[in-house]
């Protein structure tokens, strides 16, 4: 989880609201092997994961900041 999630919360969790918190609670929930299959597309997203939130994290890895990019 902290290769998906970290650098993003790093970068974007001061400026969430009370209700994004709740979204990026409940990613960080979700198991990793899932959590990762959604953001690098490799599997859909459930409707109820499919957040402003998630939106962003996925964006975020696109655009190359994420754990995984070189």
């Amino acid at each position: 989880m902290d290769l998906i999630m970290g650098r993003f919360a790093d970068v974007h969790i001061a400026d969430f609201s009370e209700a994004e918190l709740d979204d990026f609670e409940r990613l960080i929930e979700v198991p990793d092997r899932d959590l990762f299959a959604w953001v690098t597309d490799k599997a859909e997203t459930p409707a109820n994961y499919d957040t402003g939130v998630f939106r962003s994290l996925k964006s975020f890895h696109a655009a190359g900041r994420g754990a995984w990019a070189g």
